[in-house]
Protein backbone atom coordinates (compact mmCIF):
# COMPACT_ATOMS: atom_id res chain seq x y z
CA UNK A 1 0.00 0.00 0.00
CA UNK A 2 1.07 3.34 -1.49
CA UNK A 3 0.69 6.47 1.45
CA UNK A 4 1.71 9.69 0.45
CA UNK A 5 2.32 11.99 3.89
CA UNK A 6 1.76 15.41 3.31
CA UNK A 7 1.49 18.70 4.86
CA UNK A 8 0.39 22.28 4.17
CA UNK A 9 1.25 25.67 5.59
CA UNK A 10 -1.42 28.75 5.39
CA UNK A 11 -1.71 32.33 5.18
CA UNK A 12 -4.09 31.23 8.06
CA UNK A 13 -6.32 28.94 9.83
CA UNK A 14 -9.87 29.37 7.86
CA UNK A 15 -9.70 27.63 4.29
CA UNK A 16 -12.61 30.05 3.01
CA UNK A 17 -10.45 33.29 3.89
CA UNK A 18 -6.96 31.79 3.77
CA UNK A 19 -4.71 30.54 1.26
CA UNK A 20 -1.45 27.78 0.86
CA UNK A 21 1.65 28.91 1.06
CA UNK A 22 3.74 25.88 1.30
CA UNK A 23 3.04 22.14 0.31
CA UNK A 24 5.25 19.39 0.94
CA UNK A 25 5.20 15.60 0.61
CA UNK A 26 6.90 11.82 1.10
CA UNK A 27 5.99 8.73 -0.53
CA UNK A 28 5.37 5.48 2.22
CA UNK A 29 5.63 2.46 0.59
CA UNK A 30 4.49 -0.33 2.82
CA UNK A 31 5.34 1.54 6.00
CA UNK A 32 8.66 2.52 4.77
CA UNK A 33 9.66 6.04 3.75
CA UNK A 34 11.03 6.38 0.69
CA UNK A 35 13.10 9.83 1.36
CA UNK A 36 14.71 9.85 -2.20
CA UNK A 37 10.64 9.93 -3.32
CA UNK A 38 9.66 13.98 -2.18
CA UNK A 39 7.41 17.23 -3.17
CA UNK A 40 8.04 20.37 -1.89
CA UNK A 41 7.23 23.68 -2.75
CA UNK A 42 6.53 27.31 -1.55
CA UNK A 43 2.99 28.58 -3.07
CA UNK A 44 2.49 31.89 -4.27
CA UNK A 45 -1.01 32.87 -2.27
CA UNK A 46 -1.55 36.22 -4.31
CA UNK A 47 -0.90 38.04 -1.12
CA UNK A 48 1.27 39.69 1.26
CA UNK A 49 1.81 36.83 4.05
CA UNK A 50 0.70 38.16 7.78
CA UNK A 51 3.74 38.77 10.42
CA UNK A 52 2.05 36.38 12.84
CA UNK A 53 2.38 33.32 10.32
CA UNK A 54 5.60 34.45 9.46
CA UNK A 55 6.83 34.31 12.66
CA UNK A 56 5.31 30.39 13.32
CA UNK A 57 5.98 29.28 10.24
CA UNK A 58 9.12 31.44 8.77
CA UNK A 59 7.96 31.44 5.58
CA UNK A 60 8.23 35.21 3.70
CA UNK A 61 6.59 37.31 0.94
CA UNK A 62 10.50 36.81 -0.33
CA UNK A 63 9.79 32.61 -0.24
CA UNK A 64 6.80 32.91 -2.17
CA UNK A 65 7.25 35.94 -4.38
CA UNK A 66 8.71 33.67 -7.38
CA UNK A 67 6.74 30.10 -6.53
CA UNK A 68 3.64 29.00 -8.42
CA UNK A 69 0.48 29.80 -7.66
CA UNK A 70 -2.31 27.94 -5.91
CA UNK A 71 -3.84 25.80 -8.49
CA UNK A 72 -0.34 25.03 -10.20
CA UNK A 73 0.92 24.04 -7.48
CA UNK A 74 -1.99 22.01 -6.38
CA UNK A 75 -1.72 20.37 -9.87
CA UNK A 76 1.69 19.76 -9.59
CA UNK A 77 1.10 18.05 -6.16
CA UNK A 78 -1.73 15.97 -7.32
CA UNK A 79 0.46 14.51 -10.33
CA UNK A 80 3.20 13.40 -7.51
CA UNK A 81 0.13 11.88 -5.32
CA UNK A 82 -0.92 9.97 -8.62
CA UNK A 83 -2.85 7.13 -7.14
CA UNK A 84 -1.79 7.03 -3.43
CA UNK A 85 -3.62 7.89 -0.23
CA UNK A 86 -3.12 11.16 1.24
CA UNK A 87 -2.09 11.28 5.13
CA UNK A 88 -1.79 14.59 7.18
CA UNK A 89 -2.17 15.16 10.55
CA UNK A 90 -5.31 16.70 11.50
CA UNK A 91 -6.15 16.35 7.51
CA UNK A 92 -9.34 15.68 7.69
CA UNK A 93 -10.37 19.38 9.80
CA UNK A 94 -7.42 21.12 7.89
CA UNK A 95 -5.44 20.08 4.98
CA UNK A 96 -8.03 18.58 3.16
CA UNK A 97 -10.76 20.91 3.60
CA UNK A 98 -7.29 23.76 2.73
CA UNK A 99 -6.88 21.66 -0.63
CA UNK A 100 -10.62 21.66 -1.66
CA UNK A 101 -11.58 25.27 -0.69
CA UNK A 102 -8.50 25.98 -2.65
CA UNK A 103 -9.91 24.05 -5.63
CA UNK A 104 -13.35 25.54 -5.45
CA UNK A 105 -11.99 29.50 -5.04
CA UNK A 106 -10.59 28.63 -8.41
CA UNK A 107 -12.70 26.16 -10.22
CA UNK A 108 -10.31 23.71 -11.22
CA UNK A 109 -11.69 20.33 -12.00
CA UNK A 110 -11.10 17.43 -9.54
CA UNK A 111 -10.51 14.24 -8.88
CA UNK A 112 -11.53 12.42 -5.92
CA UNK A 113 -8.58 10.55 -3.96
CA UNK A 114 -8.67 8.36 -0.93
CA UNK A 115 -7.49 10.24 2.29
CA UNK A 116 -6.63 9.82 6.01
CA UNK A 117 -6.03 11.50 9.01
CA UNK A 118 -3.02 10.20 11.42
CA UNK A 119 -4.69 11.42 14.44
CA UNK A 120 -6.59 8.43 13.75
CA UNK A 121 -3.76 6.00 13.71
CA UNK A 122 -2.11 8.37 17.40
CA UNK A 123 -5.54 7.15 18.72
CA UNK A 124 -5.24 3.72 17.99
CA UNK A 125 -1.72 3.60 19.28
CA UNK A 126 -2.26 5.52 22.30
CA UNK A 127 -6.20 5.30 23.02
CA UNK A 128 -6.05 6.03 26.57
CA UNK A 129 -4.43 9.49 25.62
CA UNK A 130 -6.68 12.70 25.25
CA UNK A 131 -4.45 14.52 23.03
CA UNK A 132 -2.72 13.56 19.93
CA UNK A 133 -0.94 16.69 18.23
CA UNK A 134 2.10 16.09 16.09
CA UNK A 135 4.64 17.01 18.73
CA UNK A 136 3.40 14.63 21.89
CA UNK A 137 3.07 11.50 18.78
CA UNK A 138 7.18 12.58 18.13
CA UNK A 139 7.79 12.96 22.16
CA UNK A 140 5.78 9.31 22.28
CA UNK A 141 7.87 7.77 19.90
CA UNK A 142 11.07 9.41 20.57
CA UNK A 143 11.61 10.42 16.95
CA UNK A 144 14.82 12.96 16.70
CA UNK A 145 13.80 16.18 16.01
CA UNK A 146 17.29 17.86 15.13
CA UNK A 147 16.66 17.64 11.39
CA UNK A 148 13.57 18.72 11.27
CA UNK A 149 12.47 22.51 11.02
CA UNK A 150 9.05 22.30 12.90
CA UNK A 151 5.79 24.61 11.26
CA UNK A 152 8.18 24.35 8.22
CA UNK A 153 5.88 21.56 6.02
CA UNK A 154 9.77 20.02 4.91
CA UNK A 155 10.20 19.63 8.24
CA UNK A 156 6.56 18.72 9.58
CA UNK A 157 6.11 16.02 6.86
CA UNK A 158 9.21 14.19 7.69
CA UNK A 159 8.40 13.67 11.29
CA UNK A 160 5.01 12.68 10.40
CA UNK A 161 5.85 10.35 7.87
CA UNK A 162 8.59 8.74 10.20
CA UNK A 163 5.83 8.75 13.03
CA UNK A 164 2.93 7.08 10.63
CA UNK A 165 5.61 4.52 9.50
CA UNK A 166 6.23 3.72 13.17
CA UNK A 167 2.56 3.95 14.11
CA UNK A 168 1.45 1.75 11.43
CA UNK A 169 3.83 -1.11 12.16
CA UNK A 170 2.32 -0.95 15.77
CA UNK A 171 -1.17 -2.10 14.77
CA UNK A 172 -0.66 -3.30 11.56
CA UNK A 173 2.83 -5.03 11.32
CA UNK A 174 2.99 -6.94 7.76
CA UNK A 175 1.55 -2.55 6.81
CA UNK A 176 -1.24 -4.45 4.20
CA UNK A 177 -3.88 -2.35 4.79
CA UNK A 178 -3.92 1.14 6.81
CA UNK A 179 -6.34 0.40 9.68
CA UNK A 180 -7.94 3.76 10.29
CA UNK A 181 -11.24 5.22 8.67
CA UNK A 182 -10.14 6.27 4.68
CA UNK A 183 -12.12 9.36 3.44
CA UNK A 184 -12.74 10.91 0.24
CA UNK A 185 -10.86 13.74 -0.85
CA UNK A 186 -10.44 16.21 -4.01
CA UNK A 187 -7.15 16.87 -5.68
CA UNK A 188 -6.97 19.26 -9.06
CA UNK A 189 -7.48 16.56 -12.08
CA UNK A 190 -4.51 16.18 -14.60
CA UNK A 191 -3.81 14.63 -17.70
CA UNK A 192 -4.44 11.08 -17.18
CA UNK A 193 -7.03 11.26 -14.10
Amino acid sequence: MELIIFDLETTGLSPAANDIIQIAAVRLQFGKVVHTDTFSTFVNPGCRIPSFIVSYTGITDADVRNAPSVGPALEAFSRFVGAGTLVAHNGHRFDMPFIHEACRKRGLRTREVDYADSVHLSRRVWAGQRRHGLDLVVERLGLNTAAHRRHDARGDVGLLAEAVAQMWRRITPDCACLPVPVYKGFLPSVSGS
